[in-house]
Formats: C-alpha cells, sequence, structure tokens
C-alpha cells in the first residue's frame, strides 16, 4: 500500500533512467540545492510502498547525480522507480527565501503602496514572475528585497511606472 504524500513536502526532482545494474538511478532535480541528493538525504517518492527512500550513495554521471537507495539493490526495482516524483522536507536556511515563502506575501512597491498579496510564482524563461492577487505580474528582476517581519514575508518591489496599471478595456 501507498502512503499519502505528507503536505508539508516540497517537489524536488523526478528519479531517471536506471545507472548500470547494482540499483543505482539517475535523479533529474528540479532544484539548484544539490544536498537534496547528498548521502543520508531522505526523499519521498511518490507511488512508492512507504514513501521514504534513503540515499547511500551519490555520485555524478553524465554531469547528472546518480544515487543508491537503502533496499534497492539492482536494475529491475530501479526501473520501478523511473519517472517518478520525489519530495524533501523544506530546507532551513535563514539567509534564503523560498518560492513556497512567497506564496502569500505582500508586496509593497518603492513608493510604500501595498500592491496586494503573491498568489503564484510563474516560472518563465527570462524572468520568473511573481503574480499579485490583482491580476499584476511582476518580473523576479523588479524584487528590490525580501524580508521576515515578524512572523510573515514582504517582498519589496521596484516596479517601473505603469506596471500596475492593469489593462481593463
Amino acid at each position: 500500500m501507498t502512503e499519502l504524500r505528507p503536505p508539508h513536502l516540497l517537489e524536488v526532482g523526478r528519479f531517471g533512467r536506471p545507472h548500470g545494474v547494482r540499483g543505482r538511478v539517475h535523479v533529474n532535480l528540479s532544484t539548484d540545492r544539490t544536498e537534496r541528493v547528498a548521502v543520508g538525504s531522505r526523499l519521498w517518492c511518490e507511488g512508492w510502498p512507504g514513501g521514504w527512500v534513503e540515499i547511500v550513495e551519490s555520485f555524478e554521471a553524465s554531469g547528472r547525480p546518480v544515487v543508491g537507495l537503502v533496499g534497492v539493490d539492482d536494475r529491475n526495482t530501479v526501473e520501478r522507480l523511473v519517472n517518478r516524483t520525489i519530495w524533501a522536507e523544506p530546507l532551513v536556511d535563514p539567509e534564503a527565501v523560498w518560492v513556497h515563502e512567497v506564496i502569500g506575501a505582500e508586496v509593497i512597491d518603492q513608493h510604500g503602496t501595498t500592491r496586494g498579496r503573491c498568489v503564484a510564482v510563474v516560472a518563465n524563461p527570462a524572468d520568473d514572475l511573481l503574480e499579485i492577487d490583482s491580476g499584476a505580474l511582476v518580473p523576479g528582476r523588479f524584487v528590490a528585497r525580501v524580508e521576515h517581519v515578524a512572523d510573515r514575508i514582504v517582498v519589496h518591489v521596484d516596479a517601473p511606472e505603469g506596471l500596475f496599471d492593469l489593462d481593463e478595456s
């Protein structure tokens, strides 16, 4: 029986193709935080019995991480992991602000005007976009700073004139 994914976990990637015959698997990370594939890390694997897998070996091959997992000792078992989404606990880093923390944050422009709350961060090739509850989209390059204020996060933006003027025609 498969366990339900704990709701606080963050998606960090997918298992890729097998590497060799001894139970190693390529990992396609969707994050730049390589500690996600360090020895000792635990990942929750969607659709895997018990959910959790632990990394016992980690190295790079063909420019991508490859891992060995507790109890996964042959290629046949690895093939059951291919293309499964992997999740992990949020990292604790007081210097970083994570996308999941920005959702719900108050957005304030350079004049001190509250422009609304961030409802999503939209992946975009040029710049990620903060989607504000008003419908405005703010390119990441206009984010001046993000700060923790008491128990909430505030995003300060230095936006060009007219960015928040939505076309109502």
